[in-house]
């Protein structure tokens, strides 16, 4: 099988244990990213497959009908919105999607949670410059931490707020509210209540049509001039140009970010601001995480080329 595997940014994908599982297939793997139709066509042409890392790569109808090879796409991760299902079943195209785990986010979500509210970034450059003692960060311990979203990440994230004896407090759609009560947490009495009495507020929402834009920038001028907003999940969940403006405004006082609405990221007006930490969509970029995710996509490629019933998301 002919197999395409684009927008492997650190050419670690050949590198994995992983990777073996493809022996025997012809595989092509790209380093950059590229969003020309032609340049995609070209690449992709002679493609039985696809494997395709997160939403890198957006398969839309036009490109699909210049692949008359393709047979297969197999996704990494669960997500699929990047992908045009219709034109796949059109196609036909079998679009299949993994499983993943929350644990690198969550832990990257709180990397930048303790990075942002200490400095460390800053004082750890600082230090190298040969200044000492800069800032005065603020400790967690009695602060809030509030979920917006309170799913797997949301979960763990909530661990690692008691567990750093921070008073947790949730929203989110009805499901969420009620799984949050029967954990024994907090649950906010509406979404401007969250973001009043949050510290540190993370969003762990997945990115659909009722979460696009969810944060306003009323509920952004709502939070404390010394709080932190934080977001692994979606650049999107928040709305366009809200959150420049805020941090602007100085309500919140902080935020970190690991997602962005165009990435790869060249230039963006949130990295100049002093007030903002960024990441390069470090969330789930983690060894532990890539071996499940790929070997997870490879499995469900093997499967398909094998005639073995498999899971198409495009029926």
């Amino acid at each position: 099988m002919r197999i395409v595997i684009p927008d492997d940014y650190q050419d670690c994908v050949r590198h994995l244990d992983a990777f073996a599982k493809l022996e025997g297939h012809e595989v092509t793997v790209y380093h950059d990213t590229v969003t020309d139709l032609d340049t995609l066509a070209d690449r992709f042409r002679d493609a039985e497959a696809l494997v395709l890392i997160r939403e890198r790569t957006p398969i839309t109808a036009v490109l699909l009908e210049r692949l008359p090879s393709l047979r297969a796409i197999s996704q990494t991760g669960g997500g699929a919105a990047h992908v045009d299902l219709a034109a796949c079943r059109r196609q036909g195209v079998t679009m299949m999607a993994g499983t993943g785990s929350p644990y690198a986010a969550a832990e990257l979500s709180w990397g930048l949670v303790l990075a942002a509210m200490r400095h460390i970034p800053e004082e750890a450059a600082n230090l190298k410059a040969g200044r000492w003692q800069r800032t005065l960060g603020t400790g967690l311990k009695g602060r809030t931490l509030g979920i917006f979203g309170y799913g797997k990440i949301g979960q763990l994230m909530a661990r690692y707020g008691q567990a750093f004896e921070m008073n947790v407090l949730v929203w989110g759609r009805e499901s969420t509210r009620k799984r949050a009560a029967e954990a024994g947490l907090e649950v906010a009495g509406s979404q401007a209540e969250l973001f009043e009495r949050s510290d540190v507020l993370s969003l762990h929402l997945r990115l659909n049509e009722g979460t696009q834009g969810i944060v306003t920038a009323e509920d952004l001028a709502r939070m404390k001039p010394t709080a932190l907003l934080v977001n692994t999940a979606r650049a999107p969940l928040i709305a366009p140009s809200a959150l420049e403006a805020a941090l602007r405004a100085g309500r919140p006082g902080m935020a970190a970010a690991d997602v962005f609405d165009e990435e790869p990221v060249i230039g963006h007006p949130l990295l100049e601001r002093p007030n903002f930490l960024g990441t390069p969509h470090l969330g789930y970029v983690e060894k532990d995480s890539y071996e499940l995710y790929f070997g997870d996509a490879f499995d469900n490629l093997l499967a398909f080329d094998a005639g073995e019933g498999v899971k198409n998301l495009a029926d």
